[in-house]
């Protein structure tokens, strides 16, 4: 799978192969990010170029209270914008969890849980059956030191100083006493569950506790490369035979203002609120939050297994910056180690990189250094075609830059890139920045969805990179699996079809009643709860299930998740099949009625000459 470079620097790059890794499948993926509820919307989000940004939900902070567009103002933050997660109906008692436990245990713990199962599952080997060695499992995650219940416990022992303040300003004790309990009632409380609640590290040990995984479980924290320096120790995991199977991935549901202070006062923040990495109106990053899962094993037992695989990882590489201006200043020269590192370790020559998934923050400053930092790996481009090869752009412009899950969501972005063989587009970059603009490197800024066509018979591979606070450098090296096990792209679920058949019409109209009455209101729209669209999902299929072509009375119709209600289309079509007394129709809604023997269906693809009426 790999190439011989015919370039000094690329020669450079591969002349140490000693310590080429062993390819590691990624066979599962589970995740929560703005907007996506699970790997399919969030697909469906990336491929669709959706902004996913909005404004902090009444579940985080107030505009109103921190807001002020004085970066120099104390307290208050000049970012109002950011990727949230939408609600989530999580049952405890799913994981074994007592309801009463949920106030002291942190939201990256419990969402954690989810995620983590889902990706399991998603890999074939469902937590709650047999069929794996648990033993042989490990839990490896990133997730950063601070947590969110940290900063709600923390200000609750505060109440020495309103105290004294109260004191200070001539307060009667009883009613100070009155003041200090009030503010307390505003946090919550501490109790006996809250240590393990607030640990970072725990988000691992709950996973491995509740899904009786027997591995190590340990979190690393890399600051924004922490969920790439979760999947490097992982693969290590996997590599000198550790264990057979490996989750990891990074969590960071810690967007609030406490996170948005930090940031702001960097200052790292966009004004206008939105990244818009590698771009020359680039401003400053937004922050984002959520959740991704890979699952992990080793291509060769993977393949043996017969398991669905996404994509291949062929090398990871790392490095610090050394000695450097600041220790959050980030390193070009840094930055290419860990780069050179990974194309050593995939035995890859970079010039085979079609996409390019970089850090891309937004901030001008840090993506000029990302690009000094890839022009000292990447070939420079060829004199006589002077065309760029490889697409860079960043998922940071739709969801925001989710600290301890950027490494987690550029990862699975660049994987379902490749499973799909589909460039997505990077959005709000209306002007590339100086350093990539075209003929100036190998990179062009993509921003519009391309099909991604192999060429010179290699195989598609994608570079994940994730630079972390402290001068820690990631980089992923991801392949194109061609396998055995290869198998086509899969449905994205955002359209489900509902198929309906019966003996006679007023059959197939009772059909249409029940199914509609048996659907929640509302079932779709932008409001939509994930377990609606699931009733959805299901119901979708089981009349699929139920269809017989063969019927004499049939009807068919889509739904699109976010576009229309099921239930209320489906009484549409109930109206349509009283009315329209033809033996086939369509309607403007896409409503397909046919009666009696099946006909032969066609579908005609025109082109621009449009040479068939």
């Amino acid at each position: 799978m790999s190439t011989t470079p015919t370039d000094p620097d690329s020669a450079a790059i591969l002349a140490r192969t000693s310590h080429q890794l062993m390819p590691v499948a990624i066979i599962g993926i589970g995740c929560l990010f703005p907007k996506a509820f699970d790997v399919n919307e969030f697909w469906a989000n990336i491929r669709d170029g959706r902004d996913c940004i909005g404004d902090p939900p009444a579940t985080h902070w107030s505009v109103h209270d921190y807001f002020d567009p004085d970066p120099d103002k104390p307290d208050m933050t000049f970012g109002r914008l950011g990727g949230f997660l939408d609600p989530v109906d999580f049952n405890p008692l799913e994981f074994g969890i007592s309801p009463r436990d949920l106030e002291a245990t942190d939201t990256t713990q419990l969402l954690g849980l989810m995620v983590a199962k889902e990706a399991l599952r998603d890999a074939g080997y469902p937590p709650d059956e047999d069929g794996f060695d648990r033993d042989r499992v490990s839990v490896v995650l990133g997730v950063t030191g601070a947590l969110e219940m940290v900063i709600s416990l923390g200000a609750r022992l505060g109440h020495p100083i309103w105290r004294r303040a109260l004191a200070d300003a001539g307060v009667a004790s009883e009613l100070a006493e009155d003041v200090v309990q009030r503010i307390s009632t505003a946090y919550v409380g501490w109790q006996e569950n809250s240590f393990p609640g607030l640990l970072g590290n725990v988000a691992a040990g709950r996973i491995a506790n509740r899904l009786d995984l027997r591995g190590t479980n340990c979190v690393v924290d890399a600051a924004c490369a922490s969920s790439l320096s979760a999947l490097h120790l992982a693969m290590l995991e996997l590599q000198t035979g550790r264990a057979d199977m490996a989750v990891t991935g990074g969590f960071d549901t810690f967007n609030d203002i406490f996170m948005y202070m930090c940031f702001s006062k960097t200052p790292a923040l966009s004004p206008s609120g939105h990244a818009r990495p590698f771009s020359a109106d680039a401003d400053g990053t937004t922050l984002g939050e959520g959740l991704g899962v890979l699952v992990l094993k080793p291509l060769a037992e993977a393949e043996r297994a017969g398991d669905r695989i996404y994509a291949v990882i062929r090398g990871m590489g790392s490095s610090s910056d050394g000695k450097g201006t600041a220790v959050y200043a980030p390193s070009a020269e840094g930055q290419a180690r860990a780069l050179r590192d990974a194309y050593r370790a995939a035995g890859v020559d970079p010039r085979t990189i079609g996409l390019l998934e970089g850090h891309g923050t937004g901030t001008k400053v840090g993506d000029a250094i990302e690009i000094e930092g890839l022009k000292k790996v990447f070939p420079a481009l060829d004199d006589a075609t002077r065309q760029p090869w490889c697409a860079l752009g960043s998922v940071k412009s739709m969801i925001g830059h989710t600290k301890a899950a950027a490494g987690a969501a550029a990862v699975i972005k660049a994987v379902l890139a490749l499973h799909h063989k589909t460039l997505p587009p990077t959005i709000k970059v209306d002007r590339p920045a100086s350093g990539v603009r075209p003929g100036a490197t190998p990179f062009y800024v993509n921003t519009k969805k391309r099909p991604w066509l192999r060429k010179d018979d290699q195989p598609r591979r994608a570079g994940v990179s994730a630079f972390g606070f402290g001068g820690s450098n990631f980089h992923c090296v991801l392949e194109e699996y061609t396998g055995p096990s290869a198998r086509p792209a899969s449905w994205d679920g955002r359209t489900q079809i509902f198929a309906f058949s019966a003996q006679t019409r007023g059959a197939l109209g009772e059909a249409l009643e029940a199914a509609a009455a048996a659907l929640p209101e509302p079932d779709t729209g932008a409001g939509a709860g994930y377990r609606a669209w699931q009733e959805v999902r299901g119901r979708a299929a089981a009349s699929r299930s139920a269809f017989d072509s063969a019927a004499p009375f049939r009807l068919t119709f889509a739904v699109e998740r976010g576009s229309f209600s099921a239930s209320r289309l489906i009484r549409t079509a109930r109206t349509m099949l009283d009315n329209e007394r033809g033996a086939h129709w369509l309607s403007p809604q896409g409503v397909y009625f046919g009666s009696g023997e099946r006909a032969k269906v066609a579908a005609l693809f025109p082109g621009q000459g449009a040479q068939y009426p």
